[in-house]
């Protein structure tokens, strides 16, 4: 039977053909590939940190993948795949760089003829530019980046799984949540209960299991009565990341205050669905619900109010006033307005995934908001 949770090659063709219509506005030869994230975005092989993968595509629409020898992928990949030596003897190489870049250069010689190649500025080092060393080189990170943001159906699948995963998390945290339960056992059950959904361990984790805090990683410390639990989930699966956060009260027995701050939180949530379309500026949105929030105490809520989620933690379109971007169609995003002060003992953050579809958004953590 086929696993339904991996990049297909139809979607990644996709996504191949999107950046060459931008390779040909830019007159580029090719576009070279070496974060392990954009390689699996361009190719559908996710390779964990231990390896350093390669991948380009010309302009002609050939695609190479230069993969660790004993990860071959076991997929259809829309590409070219050579092998390259990550390992001696069952030892990992410290210089898988420069032992991929060879394997690159011979596979494909052409490489030395491109006259204009586009790479990632911030990880593209000379054991890779020097094969071309003549070409004219251009940033294409950015463009990576926001063709990125616009997810396939077989990306949505993954995310969709990934956010599952916290759903179930949250639903063992009611279960279990108590005065005197410590943040590590809070901690690794959660671990475990993603694990357990997913089939297979986590590809990446996070993000805050600190009670009575209004974030920050599990400590050997147990939670009291009165606290306020911020649980900010974000398992990986299989290198798509979810984001969400709930809240609880450690003893089930929220304070009017604490009442009072959630329910204005929860009425972000309404103005996000009545409001977002695509080509709304979130910087809009950003503001709307800054004032809102502000009503309930200026200066309680400031950070940031989401993100867009996929092969990073955090993407665009950012809620955010150092960004300007709009919400465009496809992107998944979250969206996490937070109050905190001493008397909320510390504070509440709900967070939510959003797709933006072309009538509005589709709610992708539909699991339950109460305190308790």
């Amino acid at each position: 039977m086929s696993d339904p949770f991996v990049l297909t090659a139809e979607g990644c063709k996709t996504r191949q053909r999107r950046l060459l219509e931008w390779m040909q506005h830019q007159r580029l030869d090719a576009v070279v590939v070496c974060r392990r994230a954009m390689v699996q975005w361009l190719t559908g092989c996710y390779y964990p940190e231990l390896f350093e993968p390669l991948a380009a595509i010309q302009a002609d629409g050939r695609v190479l993948l230069v993969a660790p020898e004993r990860r071959l992928p076991q997929q259809d990949v829309p590409a070219e795949v050579v092998p390259y030596e990550a390992q001696w003897h069952s030892t990992l190489r410290n210089d898988q760089r420069a032992a991929a870049a060879e394997a690159f250069r011979q596979a494909w010689p052409q490489a030395a003829g491109w006259k204009r190649v586009g790479v990632e500025y911030s990880a593209a080092g000379p054991h890779l530019t020097g094969i071309f060393a003549e070409a004219e080189l251009a940033d294409a990170e950015p463009q990576l980046y926001y063709l990125r943001r616009r997810k396939e159906a077989d990306e949505l699948k993954l995310l969709r799984q990934a956010i599952g995963a916290t759903g179930a998390m949250y639903r063992t945290a009611r279960e279990i949540i108590r005065p005197g339960l410590c943040e590590l056992e809070m901690f690794n059950r959660l671990q475990a209960t993603a694990v357990d959904y997913l089939g297979e361990p986590l590809t990446g984790t996070g993000n805050d299991y600190a009670s009575g805090e209004r974030g920050g990683p599990p400590r050997p410390r147990t939670t009291e009565a009165g606290e306020l639990y911020i649980l900010d989930l974000g398992p990986a699966y299989r290198g798509y990341f979810a984001d969400n956060a709930r809240t609880l009260s450690v003893d089930g027995r929220p304070t009017q205050e604490q009442l009072a701050a959630w329910e204005c939180i929860c009425q972000v949530f309404q103005m996000v669905e009545q409001t977002v379309r695509p080509g709304l500026r979130c910087q809009e949105l950003f503001q709307q619900v800054q004032e809102h929030l502000d009503q309930y105490r200026p200066g309680a809520f400031n950070h940031h109010l989401g993100h867009g989620i996929g092969l990073f933690p955090h993407e665009a379109p950012h809620l955010n006033p150092h960004w300007n971007d709009q919400f465009e169609l496809g992107d998944v995003f979250t969206v996490e307005p937070g109050l905190y002060g001493p008397e909320l003992r510390a504070g509440i953050r709900l967070e939510n995934d959003y797709l933006v579809t072309e009538q509005g958004v589709e709610l992708l953590t539909p699991f339950p908001l109460e305190l308790a």
